[in-house]
């Protein structure tokens, strides 16, 4: 609901972002965009730009190798490879206080998996739209 949606992002200062793309026209390129311009300190993660900067940011090739405390994982896959990304999410240490599956992306298995971790999950919402829709303005540090 929006409400949780509202309550991650106003929490949230590091989003990492998994499946970070380097094509402009792409989500996975333009939300992140979006919201490092509004103050987020983003992370992206893509095995195939591992090593590239993006968002100021050096691409990692896992969630696991963040090794920082991250407050949302906003997802840009295809829901069904989901499942192929639960063991790298829970091997976060710390684990993310939130993961944000964005419009159109679910799976079942990744889903229960989450929720045996604890970890709270905001799905078919997009991050941009809904920081606008919020009338959220930048982070503040």
């Amino acid at each position: 609901p929006a409400e949780r949606a509202r309550a991650a992002l106003a929490s949230a200062r590091v989003v990492a972002v998994l499946g970070a793309s380097d094509k402009p026209w792409r989500a996975g390129s333009y939300v992140p965009e979006y919201l490092a311009n509004q103050g987020y300190q983003i992370i992206p993660v893509n095995p195939r730009l591992a090593g590239q900067e993006l968002w100021g940011r050096p691409v990692r090739a896992t969630l696991a190798s963040i090794g920082e405390p991250v407050d949302i994982i906003d997802v840009f896959r295809d829901s069904a490879s989901l499942p192929d990304h639960i063991d790298d999410l829970l091997a976060m240490a710390p684990l993310p206080k939130w993961v944000w599956l964005q419009l159109g992306v679910d799976h079942p298995e990744f889903t229960a998996a989450m929720t045996s971790a604890g970890i709270p999950m905001v799905v078919n919402r997009c991050t941009l739209a809904d920081h606008q829709a919020f009338g959220l303005g930048p982070v503040r540090w």
